[in-house]
This record gives structure tokens, sequence and C-alpha cells, in this order.
């Protein structure tokens, strides 16, 4: 299949979905939410089966009736755009495109939880965003004011902390404090930033409310699977023949995705960035892009026959070794350890058996590291150790 002919191919999978980047009437959308009831509007969000766009796919309206459930002084609506998985740039456009949206969806979900105050937590890296996204946060917020509507958003930076995209070490950045993963629970629904209830939604969630709102439930639900509803927004990069952000259904299979995005000669594709999962080739047709499948925040990476798998892992390791906040024993030596173990194996320090213990090690990680951050690490050297054991050794 030609470019141009897999151009023409996602005009018209993208002219189904077209929920993020098309234009529309965030007013309208505001004045629909602000007329339904709180509760009613939970029911919506519920019913549509959205779940977090971020990665970890927590039913979003599960975590909004918690929030609204929850006693407190005050509540808060934080939008986290700390996007910091490598591999992931969608969220960037979407702020820079549609941030009307966005804010469109913290409004309409503070209205649902009760809350009158708003974040946007920006990546650090995403700094020269935030003039654009705080003007336009103190436009909205004269029109909330016009409209009697008790509610306000900012912006705020980051500094560059990975793992300040974890919601519990995003608030305590907000709070002024090195940011490092809180014990749960309690959850942020009920103790999160000033230990207020707190909802902390992705961009994309929050963008994916004010189109559910517009559209409604049903329409949501008819795009993607049963277990997967919706549409995501993907972001395209490594060896392909075409690369960038688009959105598209979920449920599809890996093999569908290649063939549209890969450059004739894809082995693998780790799917959800460095904290994903890699798919070999042989299990492309298999493989479904969604909660029943292989999840994912966004980041499609894929790699031809050209690339070692070896120096891809080691990369990963390197990334994790620094982003780790040191704060439990499981992630910090754990991560050194991993990433020594394989040059290690590489140099001929080690014999091939002593991949073996490395992959007992980054599963005692998944299960013993607080954060996700070290509990995601074997994802990425499980599937490539098992995939790829031929290129990590020789």
């Amino acid at each position: 299949m030609s470019v141009s002919d897999k151009n023409k191919l996602l005009e018209k999978m993208q002219e189904r979905v077209n929920l993020i980047f098309k234009d529309t009437d965030c007013g309208a959308i505001l004045a629909k939410g602000l007329s339904m009831k709180p509760d009613d509007i939970i029911n919506m969000v519920t019913d549509s089966g959205l779940r977090g766009r971020g990665g970890a796919g927590f039913p979003t309206g599960i975590k909004w009736r918690g929030a609204a459930s929850a006693s407190g002084n005050k509540k808060y609506v934080i939008c986290n755009a700390d996007e910091g998985e490598p591999g992931t740039f969608k969220d960037r456009r979407i702020l820079d495109e549609q941030s009307d949206k966005v804010i469109t969806g913290m409004a309409i979900c503070a209205y649902a939880v009760g809350a009158s105050e708003g974040y946007i937590y920006l990546r650090g890296e995403y700094n020269f965003l935030k003039d654009k996204l705080q003007s336009n946060c103190d436009r909205w917020n004269k029109i909330f004011n016009s409209k009697g509507i008790n509610f306000s958003v900012n912006v705020r930076s980051g500094s560059g902390a990975y793992v300040c995209g974890e919601e519990t070490a995003l608030i305590e950045s907000m709070e002024g404090n090195r940011g490092e993963p809180r014990n749960k629970p309690p959850f942020p629904v009920g103790a999160g930033y000033m230990n207020e209830p707190t909802v902390v939604n992705n961009v994309e969630t929050l963008a994916y409310v004010a189109t559910i709102i517009e559209k409604g439930a049903d329409y949501f639900k008819s795009i993607g699977t049963k277990d997967s509803m919706g549409g995501k927004v993907f972001s395209v990069s490594g060896d392909c023949s075409v690369k960038g952000v688009y959105e598209l259904p979920l449920g599809m299979t890996i093999e569908e995705f290649v063939n549209i995005f890969g450059d004739g000669d894809t082995k693998a594709v780790q799917v959800g960035g460095a904290s994903g999962v890699c798919v070999p080739r042989k299990n492309f047709a298999t493989t479904v892009i969604g909660f029943e499948g292989v999840p994912t925040g966004g980041s499609m990476m894929l790699f031809n026959s050209s690339r070692s798998m070896y120096h891809v892992l080691k990369n990963f390791l390197e990334f994790f070794e620094e982003e780790s906040c040191g704060q439990c024993t499981p992630c910090r030596v754990g991560c050194q350890q991993l990433l020594k173990g394989i040059e290690a194996i590489r140099a001929g320090e080690k014999p091939m058996s002593y991949l073996d213990e490395l992959r007992k090690l980054a599963a005692t990680m998944s299960v013993a590291s607080k954060c996700g951050l070290g509990q995601s690490v074997a994802s990425p050297f499980n599937s490539i150790t098992e995939h790829f054991r031929e290129e990590i050794c020789y």
C-alpha cells in the first residue's frame, strides 16, 4: 500500500471518530452540561465506558463518583498534562489545538463532583505552551464568572520529572514538595491536593468528556469495542511510512495498525511507550490494541529489522534508572541492576542463564515497587527478553 493510499485510508477512519480535533462550540457543550443534574452527568460518563486515556485505564465515572461522594472543605480538578512517557506527544497537540475542550471537560467535571478550582499541571518541557494556555484559562475564567459559575482554572508547571505523571507525585509537586508518590490509600478522590477530594484526569480523558456531553454516551460507545469503548489518540513514531498524531477507534489489531503505519519490515511494536509491552511480529495478528489486549496511553513505537532490541531495552532501562525517584528500594536498586545485568551479559561477563534471574527481579519489581514507574519496568523488560532473547545475549 502506497503512502498516499495509507493517508486516504486514515482519513476515512478518522472521519468516523473525529471527536478530539474537530472544532465544536464548547460554550454550547458547557451550557448543556450545566443544564443536567450532577448525578446525571456522572451516570452518562459511566455509561459511555470512558476509561482514563493516560495509560492506567481507570473508569472515569467511578473516579468522579468517588469524589462526588467524598466530604471536604473544598474540592479540586486537576488535568494531568505531565506527558513524560517516551514516544508520547499526543497531549501536546490536544493542548495546542483543542484546549477549549479540555477546559470544558474540567468545568463539567467540577460541576459534577462539586469542585471549585481546577489546575492544568503542565509538563516542564511543555512550558512553551504555558502562556497560551494560561491566556485561554483567563478567558474561560471570565466566562465562568459572568455566568455565575463557581469555578476557575489555572496552569501549574512541573519541573520535568517523569514520576510526576503519577497522580500523587503530581499532587506532591503542586504542593511544593519533592515529586514522590504517596502511599495509597487514601486515594486522591478522598484526600488529594491540600488533603481535599481531588479528581486527576488526563488531557485526552477530559477532552473526551466534552465530546460525550455533546454527542451522548451511545455515540461514544458505538466506536471501538465492548471492552474498549470510544476512540484513542495515538502518537506514532519510529520506523514508519506514516508518522504523527492520529485519532483512531480502539480495538484494532497490531497487524492492522502496522499495515497502515509500518514501513513493510516492522519486527516489533512497543505499545504504551517505554513502560509498555513489546509485541513481536509473530503476535501482530492476535494482539488487540485496547483494554482486552494491550492498553496504551497513546505511544506506538515501530521498529524494523535494522534495530537492535538490546539497544532499545538498554535505552529504556537508562531512562528508568535516571527517572526513578529513589524512594523505594525495588525500583531504585532494581532499575540499576537490570541495566548492569544486560550489559554484563552482552560483555560476556555473565552467562545467558543470568537473564532468567533478571526476569525474576523484574517480576519482583512489578509487585514490590511503590508506584507505576517501578511496577511497569517488567513490561518492556520481560516482553523484549522473551521475544528477542537472541538479540540480548549474542
